[in-house]
């Protein structure tokens, strides 16, 4: 039996619900395939369990540091199997939540795995969808009139070094962890193999980082990436940066050990366990693609600014794509997809006034140009630092750690970059996006009025020293 759709999302990650959600909004008849669970990686391995540990992580640390407030405390202790117990709790939660968000938009959800098909009996144009049912029901045929791939991805897989569940991890393992390891080699230090080296610290366990670029999280602004180093080795993570790792070594059995060429100089390295973290491949695979005309370039698939694929009636979002892979882009590449296939004739989106966020200790975040990116772009620029030692609300909070950067281009007083270490950083660094939105220039944060006292303020302190004209320093 076929049903008849107006559009169809393969994957109900935080691209396709959301995606699905905007189209029933439009008054459109919306179907959903997915082959897990709703919500995604996203919510089941991703953002949201990481996100639970390190807050478990960061109420521990702070607990250890209560003396400094006057808070008297005894010996502080932590429960591994309840912190993976209110994470699984916070994730069931969000599942109820987005399965009643389906019901409320009228969308329906197969359960199973969606291949599009050619040209048919069913279709003149690729997309119809198959869908092998993992629910026990017969597999059924989806013919709709669009189409919006939004897979996802999976931990990338070095040969050499592929997951076994006990001794070689990616994120998906780790987040399914029953005990923790005394000590353990993270393989790669990116964004997210810098959040498990500082959460897997703060609960106590060794950590060693290899990482192949000059410095920890390569995809960041330098003087941001050198102050996460020096703060991750003063709290006890050894990094090792320009370092290859060496997988033909590794052996394994009452631990792991392997060997990295670091510098020239070759290195041994033991620990009872060892994460693969070297960023995220997209799940372009046994998707059918290959009965259509879409393309598939630097491992994901090609679109144009509406996401169309060449299959103009398919479109595809999210980490499939490559691009920034971050759950609010692919959330927001959905809501641009659906509403031109509406014909409500979206603006594209600027990549460069998307926020990312870290959420290690300390947390950072970002939007726009990095320096090296703007020299080598062709603008002149003016910078400036701010450090959140100079600001009230950060020695309330016992929080002085790190500082505020603004790159600014000097010809025209745009802001081309903000870059953010220290607390709470990821929940301030909206204000510094819809600078970017608004194209707004440093002069213009300056003369906003940041209340007194709050963390914020740093981003009006940075702004105006820019200008050498800061107050608090």
């Amino acid at each position: 039996m076929a049903e008849e759709y107006d559009l169809v999302v393969l994957g109900a990650g935080t691209g396709g619900y959301v995606a699905a959600i905007r189209a029933a909004q439009h008054g459109l008849k919306v179907a959903v395939v997915e082959k897990e669970k709703l919500g995604g990686t996203c919510l089941h391995k991703g953002c949201i369990p990481s996100k639970a540990l390190l807050r478990s992580a960061e109420v521990l640390t702070t607990a250890k540091r209560a003396g400094e407030f006057g808070v008297e405390t005894g010996e502080v202790t932590f429960n591994f199997a309840n912190v993976q117990k209110r994470k699984q709790q916070i994730v069931d939660q969000l599942y109820r939540g987005v399965q009643h968000l389906m019901k409320k938009g009228k969308i329906a959800v197969y359960e199973g795995k969606g291949r599009i098909l050619g040209p048919s009996i069913f279709s003149p144009t690729p997309g119809t969808i198959s869908v092998e049912r993992t629910d026990g029901q017969e597999n059924t045929m989806l013919i709709p009139k669009n189409v919006i791939i939004a897979t996802g991805s999976a931990p990338k897989i070095l040969p050499g070094l592929e997951p076994d569940g006990t001794y070689v991890l990616t994120s998906d393992e780790a987040l399914a962890l029953t005990e923790l390891p005394s000590s353990i080699i993270i393989v790669g230090g990116g964004v997210i193999g810098m959040e498990w080296a500082s959460l897997l610290h703060d609960f106590g366990v060794e950590v060693t980082v290899v990482e192949y670029a000059k410095q920890i999280l390569p995809t960041e602004d330098a003087d941001i990436a050198n102050e996460a180093a020096r703060l991750m080795q003063k709290k006890g993570i050894k990094l090792y940066t320009n370092a290859k790792i060496m997988p033909e070594t590794l052996k394994k059995g009452a631990g792991v050990q392997i060997k990295a060429d670091h510098q020239g100089e070759e290195i041994r390295l033991t620990a009872d366990q060892l994460l693969v973290s070297v960023g995220r491949a997209a799940n372009v695979n046994d998707l059918g693609l290959e009965n259509t005309e879409i393309a598939v370039e630097n491992g994901g698939i090609a679109v144009n600014e509406w996401y169309q694929t060449k299959e103009s009636h398919i479109y595809a979002i999210g980490d499939v794509i490559g691009g920034l892979q971050l759950a609010h882009v692919a959330s927001h590449e959905g809501i641009i997809a659906v509403d031109h296939l509406a014909g409500k004739q979206p603006e594209a989106l600027n990549y460069q006034t998307v926020a990312k966020c870290i959420y290690s200790q300390p947390e950072m975040a970002s939007v726009g140009l990095t320096e090296a990116e703007a020299v080598r772009q062709g603008h002149t620029i003016k910078t400036a630092t701010f450090p959140f030692k100079a600001i009230g609300k950060a020695l309330v909070y016992g929080e002085t750690d790190g500082f505020a950067k603004m790159i600014v281009d000097a010809s025209n007083d745009d802001v081309l970059g903000i870059h953010m270490i220290g607390p709470h950083v990821t929940d301030m660094i909206s204000e510094a996006a819809l600078a970017k939105v608004v194209d707004a220039s440093h002069l213009e944060i300056a003369d906003m009025i940041h209340p007194h006292p709050t963390l914020s303020e740093i981003v009006g302190e940075a702004a105006l020293a820019v200008e050498g004209k800061a107050i608090h320093l």
